[in-house]
């Protein structure tokens, strides 16, 4: 989610400042949050500044890099590994338990594909 505009924060604390103007009013009008007004105007009061803070990264990883690098090697040796067989590789291998959705980020990550197993034998007619 990207951040409210430089230009929507100074409106909505020059409509604050008018006498007789509520919060929920100002956040009415702006279609913004009350707690937006709220804590925007306790920003401006205690560092002066309205702009927005920057962007913290969210949380660290589960799977560390050596962590990835086992599932690398797993893939490695058994391209046709599922999720499951994956993950029980990993934590045979002293790796976190990490559910089948952090495996398949950790898959992204290293931009590998699983290379499933063929299901039909290739076509005897040549494409060219």
């Amino acid at each position: 989610m990207r951040p409210y505009s430089e230009d929507l924060r100074e409106r909505v604390i020059a409509a604050c400042a008018e006498d007789g103007r509520s919060v929920g009013a100002v956040a009415a009008q702006f279609r913004v949050s009350v707690s937006f007004v709220h804590k925007l105007r306790r920003r401006q009061r205690t560092t002066g500044s309205l702009a927005a803070l920057p962007h913290r990264g969210g949380p660290a990883p589960l799977l560390d890099a050596a962590a990835r690098a086992a599932l690398a090697a797993c893939v490695a040796r058994q391209p046709d590994a599922t999720l499951d067989e994956l993950r029980s590789q990993l934590a045979a291998g002293g790796a976190p338990a990490a559910g089948r959705t952090t495996v398949w980020q950790a898959l992204q990550t290293l931009d590998l594909r699983r290379k499933k197993r063929a299901s039909t034998p290739p076509s005897a007619t040549p494409t060219g």
